[in-house]
């Protein structure tokens, strides 16, 4: 992705009424989502053990979080003793540095990269910009981005919200393509023959990683392409940055997330290239390579008992394809690499609790549970967005609206007071009450009775009219007294029997 961060410019509420109002992207939207949710309902069907093998890939992402220190050792030893590198990243300042000093010391003046949200979390692009080298994205839909000097809006497919006609476009003006139509088969040649110069001609490529296996210093990327195989095969050095909490223990653990997540995202059986590369082969491949594992405030989510289980994810953007609000904001109202379901919580929690704008992304969420039931690794997406909106109101002053609310609970709690609390209120009411409904109520009330009419309070509560009703009458039946509700009352000592 050719821009990013994870500090949103400004509240989701502000950035959401922007995307709302461009048409064109949420028909986009519309339509992709819906393509890409009915092709992954029909793949996961393929597997009657879809449920069992989320299950598992949910036990094993906790097992690895319950040991990632461990794990983290064993991959670098692993790496190290295959001739790669391995350092150490605490944030994303050091990582940016990382891998600019890797690029400088070869003096490239351009890099290509593959799988970048990892990257693009970092803002790597723009430190690179900064000591004089280009970065140029390989993945066709990132490279769109890039030509537009536009942002991502998806994880999976981040220029989602663009259609042919506008890439024809771009491609025109950006790479001199002389394209007639829109055609995919043209766009894609003129990606291509773009492409094809710089696989050739670039020595320092910079990847992300989806998985990396500790037993064997392993990394692993997954893509639809080829261009992440050229990537990771054809420079001379490569660097590598991985969240470390992508990090599995065993290559049997690879065997479950290379089923969940092709299925969960792009709806296939298997995705079309897998490249693995452990440390440096002689002759063969990238001469040097380098991995950077990143922290960039992981450590602290894995802190949080409830926050955690977001560090299962696995990237495959199932969440966003059923959210209702990201099909009608899209991904740049979220105004971060991470958007969606997923980026509502990780975002948040990567900066801390502390960025304001990031904070408002757990309210984007309908709460209507459908990532929760699509998520491969059973990441409880609303269970989290519940627990990050009550740390993040705690934290918050008082405002007039909580003091209401806590004022209400307190009335509430006991029955004198809310009777007490209902007379006020019905006998306060009268010059608001208009044809038997509130239609406008005053000050910061207002809010409520801007979309809707309150109904007036009635002239008696059903406690009032309970306790005013005519005492019930026992009647007798079968020796026994019954009142006229139907309770039955016992015999009384002195009372007749049956005849």
């Amino acid at each position: 992705m050719s821009a990013g961060g994870i500090k949103p410019a400004r509240p989701f509420q502000q950035a959401a009424r922007v995307t709302l109002a461009n048409p064109q992207m949420r028909r986009n939207l519309r339509h992709a989502t819906t393509t890409i949710r009915e092709k992954r309902l029909r793949a996961v069907a393929e597997l009657p053990d879809w449920e069992a093998l989320r299950d598992e890939g949910a036990a094993l992402k906790d097992h690895v979080m319950a040991h990632l220190a461990d794990a983290l050792l064993d991959l670098e030893a692993a790496v190290q003793a295959r001739g790669g590198r391995v350092h150490w990243a605490r944030d994303a300042a050091e990582a940016r540095g990382i891998v600019a000093d890797i690029a400088a010391a070869h003096g490239a003046r351009e890099v290509i990269k593959v799988k970048s949200i990892s990257t693009d979390e970092i803002e790597l692009n723009a430190a690179l910009a900064e000591r004089g080298i280009h970065a140029i994205e390989t993945d066709l839909a990132e490279l769109i981005v890039q030509l537009a000097e536009d942002r991502p809006s998806h994880i999976l497919v981040p220029a989602i919200h663009r259609n042919r006609a506008e890439i024809r476009d771009l491609f025109r003006r950006k790479l001199g393509a002389e394209l007639l139509t829109d055609e995919p088969k043209q766009l894609a040649e003129a990606a291509r023959l773009y492409l094809r110069e710089k696989f050739l001609t670039t020595r320092v490529a910079v990847s992300g990683a989806n998985f990396a296996v500790a037993e064997s210093g392993t990394v692993c990327v997954v893509e639809s392409e080829g261009n992440g195989r050229m990537c990771v095969t054809m420079p001379g050095v490569l660097v590598s940055v991985m969240g470390i909490e992508k990090v599995l223990p065993t290559w049997q653990d690879m065997a479950v997330f290379l089923r969940l997540l092709p299925r969960s995202s792009t709806a296939e059986r298997m995705n079309p290239y897998t490249s693995f590369w452990s440390g440096v082969t002689p002759g063969d491949g990238p001469q040097e390579f380098h991995l950077v594992l990143l922290d960039n405030g992981r450590t602290d989510v894995l802190a949080d008992e409830v926050g955690r289980q977001t560090l299962r994810c696995i990237r495959c953007s199932a969440c966003l394809n059923v959210c209702p609000v990201y099909e009608r904001v899209g991904g740049h109202a979220y105004g971060s690499v991470y958007p969606g379901p997923i980026g509502a919580i990780l975002t948040p929690q990567l900066l801390h609790l502390e960025d304001r704008n990031a904070n408002t992304l757990p309210w984007a969420s309908s709460l209507c549970g459908a990532c929760y039931d699509a998520c491969p690794v059973k990441i409880n997406i609303p269970e989290v967005l519940l627990y990050l909106r009550g740390k993040i109101t705690e934290e918050k002053p008082l405002s007039a609206e909580a003091i209401a609310f806590k004022t209400a609970a307190w009335v509430m709690s006991e029955p004198h007071r809310f009777e007490g609390a209902i007379k006020l209120a019905r006998s306060g009411q009268g010059p608001l009450v208009k044809n038997g409904a509130i239609h406008a109520l005053p000050g910061m009330l207002g809010g409520w009775t801007e979309a809707r009419d309150l109904p007036a309070f009635p002239p008696q509560t059903f406690r009032e009219w309970w306790r005013g009703r005519p005492a019930p009458q026992p009647r007798e039946t079968d020796g026994q007294a019954q009142t006229s509700e139907g309770e039955l009352l016992a015999p009384q000592r002195g009372d007749r029997g049956p005849a």
